[in-house]
């Protein structure tokens, strides 16, 4: 069964989502806490907890939020948006994320990323790719670089790598689908790689084809604030695929 990874992006402590990564694009959607209690409430376990005032300043800032969701809920949160250094790696797993994301870092410093690997172990450090046009995009998508998406993860999955986030930006937040094409490019040259899509869920019947095409894991963020995907039909497609 493919895993449903509901997502939190958060700026000044409050829980939005923005359009393609544009930060004047912002809606506000409540308290990122009543947020992950009622996506247990419905079954999830998995969190994507995304620092977007931290992936601005290129350092980690909301980490009382995320310490506030990890004691108050079970969920097994992944945390992203602003890790640079090895220091914010620990404010975070302190903070209670079970794992973290890191996707600047992997591109703009590889010695960094591959010591959070061996320091931290592979369980714990999820590959960010985001990409537009099968290019890498980086800086909170604000930068484009022209590495090759399936080359940079082939990279990492020899140095030990088992998960990726692989975010298209140009759908993300944009209701259009899923970039599946691409997802089944790099699940054929990668079948090992623990792939989760992330970027233009817009129904179930996306969630439905990302599972036919065996990707392991699907982040689901705007669909859910714009209720186009109930959380009780989430709800039932967990317990239905158990």
């Amino acid at each position: 069964m493919i895993e449903i990874i509901p997502a939190i992006d958060i700026i000044e402590g409050k829980c939005v989502r923005l359009t393609q990564g544009d930060y004047n694009q912002k809606k506000e959607y409540g308290d990122p806490l009543d947020m992950a209690l009622m996506f247990e409430d419905h079954g999830m376990t998995r969190l994507h907890l995304v620092d977007l005032d931290g992936a601005k300043k290129k350092q980690v800032v909301n980490y009382k939020v995320l310490e506030k969701i990890a004691a108050r809920t079970s969920l097994v949160i992944d945390a992203g948006g602003g890790l640079r250094s090895e220091h914010d790696v620990h404010v975070v797993l302190e903070s209670g994320a079970r794992m973290v994301t890191g996707g600047s870092i992997a591109v703009k410093d590889r010695n960094a990323f591959i010591g959070w690997l061996e320091r931290f172990g592979a369980d714990r450090i999820i590959l960010g790719a985001d990409f537009r046009e099968e290019k890498i995009a980086v800086s909170g998508w604000h930068e484009a670089t022209s590495l090759d998406l399936i080359d940079f993860i082939s990279s990492y999955l020899k140095e030990g790598i088992n998960k990726a986030i692989c975010t298209d930006i140009a759908l993300d937040g944009m209701l259009q689908g899923p970039s599946l094409e691409t997802y089944n490019k790099i699940k054929a040259a990668q079948s090992e790689l623990f792939l989760i899509a992330s970027g233009g869920i817009s129904g179930m019947e996306d969630i439905e084809q990302l599972e036919e095409s065996g990707i392991d894991g699907v982040i689901i963020g705007k669909a859910i604030y714009e209720n186009k995907i109930d959380l009780k039909t989430l709800q039932n497609y967990i317990l239905n695929n158990k």
